[in-house]
């Protein structure tokens, strides 16, 4: 798993560090730097996946820009960047680095890639740009080709010194490669929810065919989720939501739609599809099914994650984000300028909240932990961590270290 994410001249950072827990809360103003260090995390994605580097920041036909694209993937003035990400090895340590170096101008092309095994201070794979013809994708594609064949029958007819050296790796490589495959960046847009949808065994990041992916489960592992779903809702708006579930629908069996049904006063049961559900009741459910079927040891990255959602029902979103994680074991990353949301996460949450922050001199964005300010007990003798973000408190302190 993901337990740490470096970034080095990307977007408004010029150097961060953002360590990944259970539970990571970003907070900071806007234009803080909170949505580069979640497109950062995308980045990474998009190339484990195969994508050509240029396309994973500047889209295609089917993938979305990152914001920026090209021109500002790098820190201005700089020409290039890297990321690093750190993960969790087998022995329950964080004992692997994987990292890239991009240049952006006068080409796009990777400069340097490796992955090494911290623990044993070994380069487990390594390419750069000074000894190898230019690329426009990472080593990642060839990689999944070689895991997917069979290993011996592959190096037989590709002798070389460092054959069976990179044959015993492969095992670390792939828990690498499993570990930033399972990150996933949700970002449920309601509007694109309420349709019908064909179905699949994979939540797509907009939550299009959340109706098609519930529809799609076993009827054991569907009735179980639906009934999960059903339980942390049921309180979510005034009225009493009873059961919401996914049916396949059509001729053929091949689309599926999203349906409620609601109590809003006693013997008065309604029953509604997703064309009638609010925008905040959708996005909890594609957060709750995200959780609910997501591969467990993943990595879930959710930005706003209180946007749509009342103030009084944030207690009730904490509760199902530590009661399912930790079940399941899936790290959470949430953005968050809700105050009522940091209120419900409570005192107990500060070691794993990070401030983004910019830097008053150079204008770059910067990340600190918020248990690392030097006057934080008083500053939380003074109100809540609610009140301090409302006041902008937090920000205050760190610019007045300066």
């Amino acid at each position: 798993m993901l337990k740490q994410l470096i970034l080095e001249n990307w977007k408004s950072f010029r150097y961060a560090e953002l360590p990944i827990d259970p539970l990571t809360v970003l907070i900071g103003t806007n234009a803080s730097g909170k949505s580069n260090v979640v497109e950062a995390l995308e980045f990474l994605q998009r190339i484990v996946r195969g994508e050509d580097i240029e396309a994973a920041l500047a889209g295609d036909k089917t993938l979305p820009s990152i914001r920026g694209g090209v021109e500002w993937a790098a820190r201005k003035p700089e020409t290039q960047f890297t990321l690093k990400a750190v993960l969790q090895g087998e022995d329950e340590n964080p004992d692997y680095l994987y990292s890239i170096t991009l240049q952006t101008k006068p080409v796009v092309q990777v400069l340097q890639e490796r992955i090494e095994d911290k623990k044993n201070d070994e380069h487990l794979l390594e390419k750069d740009i000074l000894n190898e013809t230019k690329s426009k994708k990472s080593f990642f594609p060839e990689l999944k080709l070689i895991l997917n064949r069979n290993k011996l029958y592959y190096f037989n007819l590709n002798k070389a010194n460092n054959d069976i050296k990179f044959l015993n790796a492969l095992d670390k490589i792939n828990i690498i490669i499993s570990a930033l495959t399972n990150i996933f960046i949700l970002n449920p847009i309601p509007s694109k929810m309420r349709d019908y949808s064909l179905l699949h065994d994979t939540l797509e990041s907009d939550a299009s065919n959340i109706a098609g992916v519930l529809a799609a489960l076993p009827n054991e592992q569907k009735a179980e989720v639906e009934r999960r779903i059903s339980a942390y809702a049921k309180n979510l708006p005034e009225g009493d939501i009873q059961k919401i579930w996914a049916e396949k629908v059509g001729r053929f069996g091949t689309d599926a739609m999203l349906y409620c049904e609601e109590l809003w006063k006693p013997g008065h049961v309604t029953e509604i599809d997703a064309r009638s559900m609010s925008d905040g009741t959708l996005r909890f459910i594609a957060i709750l099914t995200a959780l609910l079927t997501r591969p467990e040891r993943s990595q879930l990255v959710i930005e706003e994650i209180d946007n749509g959602l009342h103030p009084s029902r944030a207690e009730l979103l904490v509760r199902m984000l530590r009661e399912i994680g930790e079940k399941r074991k899936i790290d959470i990353l949430i953005t968050t300028h809700n105050p009522a949301l940091l209120d419900a996460l409570g005192p107990e949450i500060v070691p794993f909240v990070v401030v983004a922050h910019r830097d008053y001199e150079t204008g770059e964005s910067k990340l600190t932990l918020l248990e690392d300010i030097e006057n934080l007990p008083k500053l939380m003798a003074s109100g809540t961590l609610g009140k301090l973000a409302t006041k902008g408190a937090i920000e205050r302190s760190l610019a007045d270290t300066k």
